[in-house]
């Protein structure tokens, strides 16, 4: 079973929630290769409560999981700390949307909770914890008191740092996943499809759970596939989500152009279908 652990479900925490773009990312996720995401969406994306209502009303449920054409939906969220760096959260459906919208008057840079209120704000619910690209530039994760390292699930092999710096980002996640004895799972950490299968996780077993998903971690019943053309396939996207960007604040319509005509597209056709 092949699964990303860090993806986002919106061309930018600012635009507004499209319907259409986001089965189109699902639809290429699937055709990438995965079989599973967890759709870790900015913690302070706008309309973030109605992209996950739109999981949960139009997925097939399947235990923790919503499935859009074949394609496991696994809910999730990162969130930025007061220290720097970012937080991944994986849980269920409800747990992920409440946990939003409590962390509701922290949403703004200035605001950002530390550490150790975030953590203790996550052990009131059933989610697993990860560290996200925890040696990024501008993160501090790895300087976190051992008492808070030790309560992380995961370790995030980042696919865009991958795609920058293989060696240091491998030899610095794996080293700090065997300090802390937390495994090292990956994520392409994608806004955009191109970025599908820059990296990911194979794992031997499928699962649905989020009790499944520990269980087969923990134990190392799994391995990390990076792509060959992993870092083309990272900046060929960054491209396209600048570019895109740009059309939108020119006042263009930037799913047309994806998409290539206004209307929808026979990809949204045949998930929606399929759904």
């Amino acid at each position: 079973m092949f699964v990303d652990f860090h993806t986002h479900g919106k061309l930018a925490k600012y635009l507004p929630f499209s319907v259409e773009y986001t089965y189109w990312l699902f639809n290429e996720a699937k055709n990438s290769g995965l079989d599973a995401i967890c759709l870790t969406e900015h913690f302070n994306t706008k309309q973030f409560d109605e992209v996950y209502a739109f999981i949960a009303s139009e997925g097939t449920p399947s235990h923790d999981a919503y499935i859009f054409n074949g394609l496991k939906i696994f809910p999730g969220m990162e969130t930025d700390i007061a220290e720097g760096g970012h937080v991944l959260s994986i849980g269920p459906m409800d747990a992920i949307r409440e946990l939003n919208k409590r962390l509701e008057p922290y949403k703004e840079k200035g605001r950002f909770l530390p550490a150790a209120q975030l953590f203790n704000l996550f052990s009131e619910y059933p989610v697993l914890i990860g560290a996200g690209h925890p040696f990024r530039e501008g993160g501090h994760i790895p300087e976190l008191p051992s008492e808070l390292l030790c309560q992380l699930d995961f370790i995030d092999l980042n696919g865009k740092d991958i795609a920058h710096n293989r060696e240091r980002t491998e030899a610095l996640s794996y080293d700090f996943g065997k300090k802390l004895g937390k495994p090292v799972v990956a994520g392409s950490d994608t806004h955009q499809a191109v970025q599908y299968g820059c990296i990911r996780t194979d794992f031997e077993s499928d699962f649905d759970t989020f009790e499944q998903l520990k269980k087969e971690m923990d134990a190392g019943r799994y391995s990390i596939s990076v792509h060959p053309e992993a870092a083309f396939k990272v900046k060929t996207a960054a491209l396209l989500k600048r570019s895109l960007k740009e059309i939108h604040a020119l006042g263009g319509d930037y799913l047309s152009v994806l998409l290539k005509q206004s209307g929808e597209s026979p990809a949204v056709q045949a998930v929606k279908k399929a759904v």
